[in-house]
C-alpha cells in the first residue's frame, strides 16, 4: 500500500509513495510522533533528478528488511530539497559541521526529535563496501547510540546549535566604508582556481558556475580586463565544445565529472540553464561567436520544446537515468550512428565528436563532444566549410530523430518560482539579445503562469503541480522573481509587471528584512519555526537571494525613485561586507551589487508611440551594457511613479530617451544616434 507521500505535489515524493519504509513528508503530524514516541527522526533529502538518490532509493527504501529497521527504530521523513530548500540549506550545514565534509544528496540525517542532528551521511549502499558502513547495519548502531549515549548527544547538539547561531554574519557597528577592494580581489581570488587549460573553476567535478562567470564577463565588459575575459571566454568555450553539452539536443547537464567537461553527472537542472543562457547570449554580444550563439539558440528551443508547460511554466529537471542506466538515452554505439549516416555524413561526425578515437564512457560507449573543429576536418576531407556544416547538421538531424525513438529519461513537472524566475530571465534577456520574440513570449507565459498560479492574495507561493500550489515562497522566490521582472521590464514593459515588482519588493521588506542587522533571512517572519534561521550571501549552484536582492532593489530604487528599496540594499551589503573582503569569489552577486552601491547603473528611459519603440530597443539592444537598464514605456501610458511620469512628450509624435544616473537625469535626446553614443560602451 502507498505510504503518505502518496498525496505529495513532488515527483521525488511520489516515486517513494510505494516504498515499503513508512515514509512521512515533513510535517506537524510527524514530528509530533517523534516526540510522542521520543523516537529519533531519520531525515532523508534528495530530488528527483538525482543518480545517487535512485541508487540509495533502490538498495535500501525499497528493500523490505531494511525498511523494516527504519521503521522499528525511526520517524521516517522524506524531503525534496527542491521544494523544502529552507531544511536542505540547514541540514547541509549541519552535515558539514557534523562530519568536516562537505554535503550532497541523498543527505542522511538523523536528528532528535526536535529536529537537532546527531549523525549525518550522504549516500549509504546497504552492505559495507569501499569504506563505507552498511546502511541497514548503522540503523541499529544509531538507534542504540540514541538510546544509550543521550548525555553525549544533548551536549553535541548544544554545540551544535551554537556553531550554527555563529555561522550568521555580524551587524556592522557604526557602519562601514564601501570600496571596490572586494571587486578587485574576487577576480585575483577566481583566477587561482581557474583551469587555463580547459577552462572551468577548480577541477573535477566541474560545474558551470554562471554566477561567477556572470561577474567576469561584468567586470571584462565595464574594465577590459583581460583577465576576467580569459576565464569567461574559454570556459564558455570548452563548456558549449563539452559533453557538459547536449550537443544534439541542446541545454546543459549538471556537472561534469572530469576536468575536461566530457561526462556529465547526465541530469538537466532549470535553474542551471536560465543564467547559463543569459551568460551565452551576453558573451554573444561582446564576442559575436557563432558557437555562443548555437549554444543559447539550442538551449531556448529545448527547454520550450521540452521544458515548458502548456499553460506556461517550466518544469523543474530531467533524469539522469532512463531504463535503470544513467546516461543511457545521451551515448551512441559508433555502429549504431554509422549505420543511420552516409559514409560522407559519417566521415565528419566521426572526426568532429572523436568516434575515431576510444570509446569515453564505461569503456564502450561514446558521449558526444567536440573533438575537432569543421574547418580542419573541411580543409583535411577537402570540402568547402559550407557543405561541411551542412553534412554535419543533416546528421544531427538523424541522430535527433534516432534519439527520439528511445525511452525518454523521467522528467520532474513540478513548476518552482525560483527557478522559474531563472529561466524567464534568461529567455528573456537572450531574448533581447538575438532579437528572437518568440523566447521573449517563453518568458512572458512563464511569468504569467507564477503571477496566475502562485500569486495569492498579496502572497507568493513557492511551488505548483497538476493545479495544487502550496508552501511559503522563500527569499529566492522574491529576489528572483523580482529581477526576472525588471529584465522582462527591459524588453516588453507593462506597467503591471512594475506593480508586481514593488509589491514583491515591499514584501521583502516587511517578511524577509532584518530591520535591527541588515540583510534578508532565507525565510519569512511568518514562516513555521525550524531549528535555525538562514541569512546567507555565498553563491552557490544559484545565485545568492540576498545578492539578487540586493542588485534588483537598487535598480528598482532608481528606476520608481523609492529610496527604502535603495536603503534595504546598502544595508544588506554592509552586513555582508566583511564576507566580501574575506571570500570575495563566493560572492560575486553581492559584489554585482556592491558595484552598482558604488556607481549607479545608467537607467535608460525612451518614451515614444508604440509602434516606434520597437526600432529603438533593437538598436538599444545590439551591444551588452552590464551597467545599464534600458526600458521603452509608450507615450500613451501615464500611471507610472512620479519620476517616470514626468518623462512626458513635449510633442505627441517625437520619441525620446533620458539617461539618468543615481538621481540626476540628463535633458531628453530626440536622435537614436545621440542616445546610443550617450550610453556606447566601451571599446574591448
Amino acid at each position: 500500500m502507498a505510504n503518505r507521500l502518496a498525496q505529495e505535489t513532488s515527483p521525488y515524493l511520489q516515486q517513494h509513495a510505494e516504498n515499503p519504509v513508512e515514509w512521512y513528508p515533513w510535517s506537524t503530524e510527524a514530528l509530533a510522533l517523534a516526540r510522542a514516541q521520543d523516537k529519533p527522526i531519520l531525515l532523508s533529502i534528495g530530488y528527483s533528478a538525482c543518480h545517487w538518490c535512485h541508487v540509495m532509493a533502490h538498495e535500501s527504501f525499497e528493500d523490505a528488511e531494511v525498511a523494516a529497521e527504519m521503521n522499528r527504530h525511526f520517524v521516517n521523513i522524506k524531503v525534496d530539497r527542491e521544494e523544502r530548500p529552507d531544511l536542505d540549506q540547514i541540514y547541509q550545514t549541519a552535515h558539514q559541521m557534523l562530519t568536516r565534509r562537505g554535503g550532497g544528496w541523498p543527505l542522511t540525517m538523523f536528528l532528535t526529535p526536535q529536529g537537532t542532528p546527531f549523525f549525518a551521511g550522504t549516500y549509504f549502499p546497504k552492505t559495507a563496501r569501499h569504506g563505507m558502513p552498511g546502511f541497514k547495519e548503522l540503523l541499529a548502531k544509531i538507534a542504540l547510540a540514541y538510546r544509550d549515549q543521550r548525555t553525549a548527544i544533548t551536549e553535541q547538539n548544544a554545540a551544535l546549535m551554537q556553531a550554527l547561531t555563529r555561522s550568521a554574519p555580524e551587524a556592522p557597528v557604526g557602519g562601514r566604508e564601501l570600496t571596490r577592494e572586494p571587486i578587485d580581489g574576487a577576480v585575483r581570488d577566481l583566477a587561482q582556481i581557474f583551469d587555463d587549460v580547459h577552462g572551468g573553476l577548480g577541477h573535477a567535478p566541474k560545474f558551470p558556475h554562471p554566477a561567477e562567470l556572470a561577474f567576469c564577463l561584468r567586470r571584462h565588459a565595464l574594465e577590459g580586463g583581460a583577465l576576467a575575459g580569459a576565464i569567461v571566454k574559454l570556459t564558455l568555450t570548452k563548456m558549449a565544445e563539452g559533453g557538459i553539452y547536449d550537443q544534439i539536443g541542446g541545454g546543459f547537464c549538471r556537472y561534469s565529472t572530469d576536468e575536461l567537461w566530457t561526462i556529465p553527472h547526465f541530469e538537466k537542472m532549470l535553474y542551471d540553464n536560465g543564467p547559463l543562457l543569459a551568460l551565452y547570449a551576453d558573451a554573444w554580444q561582446l564576442t559575436r561567436a557563432p558557437l555562443y550563439e548555437n549554444a543559447a539558440t539550442e538551449t531556448a528551443a529545448w527547454v520550450m520544446r521540452e521544458m515548458q508547460a502548456a499553460d506556461g511554466g517550466y518544469y523543474s529537471s530531467l533524469d539522469a537515468d532512463s531504463e535503470g542506466e544513467e546516461g543511457k538515452f545521451y551515448v551512441w554505439d559508433r555502429d549504431e550512428i554509422r549505420s543511420m549516416l552516409t559514409p560522407p555524413e559519417f566521415a565528419v561526425v566521426a572526426s568532429h565528436y572523436g568516434l575515431d578515437r576510444a570509446p569515453n564512457f564505461e569503456g564502450r560507449h561514446w558521449n558526444l563532444r567536440v573533438v575537432e573543429p569543421l574547418g580542419a576536418i573541411a580543409q583535411q576531407q577537402g570540402l568547402p566549410p559550407d557543405e561541411c556544416a551542412a553534412l554535419l547538421e543533416r546528421s544531427r538531424a538523424k541522430l535527433a530523430a534516432a534519439r527520439a525513438t528511445r525511452v525518454r529519461p523521467a522528467r520532474d513537472d513540478k513548476i518552482l518560482t525560483s527557478w522559474n524566475a531563472l529561466m524567464a530571465k534568461g529567455m528573456a534577456r537572450a531574448g533581447r539579445a538575438f532579437g528572437r520574440d518568440d523566447w521573449v513570449a517563453s518568458a512572458r507565459r512563464a511569468v504569467e503562469f507564477l503571477r496566475r498560479a502562485l500569486w495569492r492574495d498579496g502572497r507568493l507561493l513557492a511551488t505548483s503541480k497538476d493545479g495544487r500550489a502550496h508552501l511559503n515562497a522563500y527569499l529566492d522566490d522574491h529576489a528572483f522573481l523580482l529581477d526576472a521582472l525588471l529584465e522582462l521590464a527591459q524588453t516588453d514593459f507593462r506597467a503591471e509587471d512594475l506593480e508586481w515588482a514593488e509589491a514583491l519588493a515591499d514584501l521583502m521588506l516587511e517578511q524577509f528584512e532584518d530591520c535591527e542587522r541588515g540583510g534578508f533571512y532565507f525565510v519569512s517572519h511568518d514562516h513555521e519555526e525550524l531549528i535555525h534561521r538562514v541569512k546567507g550571501g555565498h553563491d552557490g549552484a544559484t545565485p545568492s537571494g540576498n545578492g539578487v536582492a540586493a542588485f534588483a532593489l537598487q535598480r528598482l530604487g532608481h528606476l520608481v525613485g523609492d529610496a527604502r528599496y535603495l536603503a534595504a540594499a546598502e544595508r544588506t551589503i554592509e552586513l555582508f561586507y566583511e564576507s566580501l573582503q574575506a571570500n570575495p569569489g563566493g560572492h560575486t552577486s553581492l559584489l554585482a551589487a556592491l558595484d552598482e552601491a558604488l556607481t549607479p547603473p545608467r537607467i535608460v528611459v525612451v518614451r515614444g508611440k508604440r509602434e516606434v519603440l520597437p526600432h529603438w530597443q533593437a538598436h538599444l539592444a545590439r551591444s551588452f551594457r552590464p551597467d545599464t537598464m534600458v526600458v521603452a514605456i509608450p507615450s500613451d501610458l501615464v500611471d507610472l511613479p512620479p519620476n517616470l511620469g514626468s518623462m512626458a512628450m513635449p510633442q505627441p509624435d517625437t520619441t525620446a530617451g533620458w539617461v539618468c544616473e543615481g538621481t540626476s537625469c540628463q535633458p531628453p535626446v530626440f536622435e537614436l544616434s545621440l542616445l546610443e553614443a550617450a550610453i556606447a560602451p566601451r571599446a574591448l
